[in-house]
């Protein structure tokens, strides 16, 4: 049966990548498709971080143009991550591709937790990643990535070089202040603060900076929603009624300044008992799920309240560190590569595309 250039297309059209949930023709992967008798040859470009996904996709695209007819295969799989559209008035940040806003209505809801793991999960599917601790009065970043006691250098007296931790480049306030100082601060002191440890860092090609947000909706999420380029938020919560009650608060102001919300996270969903294996819903159940049906949110994933999640951030190497192949941290990169998909269908950011324009009079 000779394979024609229509017959692999049609043959790709059964191959779903289960992470879009379309066919690789819908989603435009497919490049440089070619046919010679029955060899064939093709890149299949992903748009997200997908270093445990591309040996699947090469072998399903294998399997589907081998069913189709043809005899040698040769599947390139690689990911390439652009920088996408952020709200109208935004300028893109030097050396950030896409900025992911990590927030929560309240305090206590494993926020953080989340922001660190999320990050780490995008750096372990392959992507340049970095985090900002945009917690002015309690960060806890450097604690969690056990660099709390390391100071950021400038080479040029400034800017400053981002720390690391587990593979993150990492900036935070409490590389610059003593662990124990109270940052006695007004607003427009750390509306300021954020600006400088955001714009001042010399981020190094990052496809995702994470920003780990204070809980509220303060002026930190004010400035971060009228000056920050951000791609997409993700809202944590627990199942709790209290704790989604500020969790619409927040995903509500994210709606009104342009940002868009890449889904919800759902932390403590249930406790499962570490002698005796008994699961209960301690902050209550389908918490979530109600508000992803009211407001149309993607649940991306839930998290079980487990002592080891707390243990390994105390500890400063986080669950996706310290366990890569556990389950829990399989749930974070999960979420991750839900986040990074829904960043991938949005619109490609063209603003650094056009050249300067410079009047002078001559």
């Amino acid at each position: 049966m000779s394979l024609t250039e229509t017959s692999a297309q049609e043959a790709l059209r059964t191959v779903i990548d289960p992470n879009t949930g379309k066919d690789l023709l819908a989603t435009r992967s497919v490049r440089n498709l070619k046919v010679d008798g029955d060899r064939v040859s093709l890149d299949v470009e992903l748009g997200y971080p997908a270093r445990s996904q591309i040996e699947p996709m090469r072998a399903a695209v294998t399997a589907a143009l081998g069913a189709a007819g043809a005899g040698t295969v040769a599947a390139n799989v690689y990911q390439k991550i652009v920088a996408h559209t952020v709200q109208k008035g935004a300028k893109l940040i030097p050396g950030v591709k896409n900025i992911i806003a990590v927030a929560s209505g309240k305090g206590g809801v494993g926020k953080s937790t989340t922001a660190v793991n999320l990050a780490l999960a995008l750096a372990a599917e392959g992507a340049v990643t970095g985090i900002l601790d945009a917690d002015i009065y309690g960060p806890s970043i450097p604690q969690m990535l056990g660099i709390h006691q390391q100071k950021p250098e400038s080479v040029d007296g400034k800017s400053m070089e981002p720390l690391e931790g587990h593979g993150l480049q990492a900036m935070s306030i409490g590389f610059l202040v003593d662990v124990e100082t109270p940052m006695v601060w007004r607003g427009p002191m750390v509306t300021s603060a954020l600006q400088q440890l955001l714009k001042e860092t010399r981020w190094r090609e990052l496809d995702y900076l994470v920003i780990d947000l204070p809980p509220g909706t303060g002026d930190i999420q004010l400035t971060l929603a009228q000056q920050v380029p951000v791609t997409g938020a993700v809202i944590v919560t627990t199942p709790q009624d209290i704790a989604l009650l500020d969790a619409r608060k927040g995903l509500r102001m994210f709606e009104k300044v342009g940002i868009p919300i890449l889904g919800l996270v759902e932390n403590m969903s249930i406790h499962i008992c570490s002698n005796c294996g008994h699961a209960e819903h301690i902050f209550g159940q389908g918490g979530a799920q109600r508000m992803s049906a009211d407001y149309d949110v993607e649940v991306l994933g839930a998290l079980p309240l487990d002592i080891h999640i707390r243990q390994q951030a105390d500890g400063g190497k986080p669950t996706v560190a310290a366990e890569p192949n556990g389950q829990v941290a399989a749930t974070y990169k999960a979420i991750a590569r839900k986040v990074a998909v829904k960043i991938a269908e949005k619109a490609k950011d063209m603003a650094h595309k056009f050249p300067t324009v410079v009047v002078q009079n001559t």
